[in-house]
């Protein structure tokens, strides 16, 4: 499936507020993951970095959400992971690569399509500015944003 991406601040201010507001927290936590062991690691280094940080300020969170897909009434027997699930509504997913592109973006948006959860960061560690994208899924219209 194919997103055409909407930045939310133009359809919805109100819920771009609320949502950046919602997120503070993690971003915090992302930011101070990049800031305290810098670029270039691997992603499983900044994973587990994040999980301590989301312990210590009680944030509450699942590393590697395991979730199910369903095809034809069948539920595919692969294992699917986000790497976290976080306030029950937030689907986190970290990399380390040169720039985040579409095969990144795309996953994440799948994950969040099938799990139905709304809300989806995509935080690449590698480069020396961290990147960090956010999305809103309205799981009514299926329609995806930026805010």
């Amino acid at each position: 499936m194919k997103y055409t991406v909407q930045q939310l601040a133009d359809v919805n201010p109100v819920l771009c507020k609320q949502l950046r507001e919602y997120c503070y927290d993690l971003n915090g936590c992302c930011q101070e993951v990049h800031r305290t062991l810098g670029p270039f690691l691997n992603e499983y280094m900044y994973q587990e970095a994040l999980a301590i940080l989301f312990t210590e300020r009680e944030i509450p969170y699942q590393k590697e959400y395991y979730f199910t897909v369903s095809f034809h009434g069948h539920t595919l027997q692969h294992k699917h992971y986000a790497d976290f699930l976080c306030k029950g509504g937030v689907i986190i997913e970290c990399k380390a690569v040169d720039a985040l592109g579409t095969a990144q973006r795309q996953q994440l948006w799948n994950y969040m399509r099938l799990t139905k959860v709304p809300i989806g960061l995509l935080v690449n560690f590698a480069p020396v500015m961290d990147q960090c994208e956010h999305y809103y899924l309205d799981t009514d219209t299926g329609n995806m944003y930026l805010f």
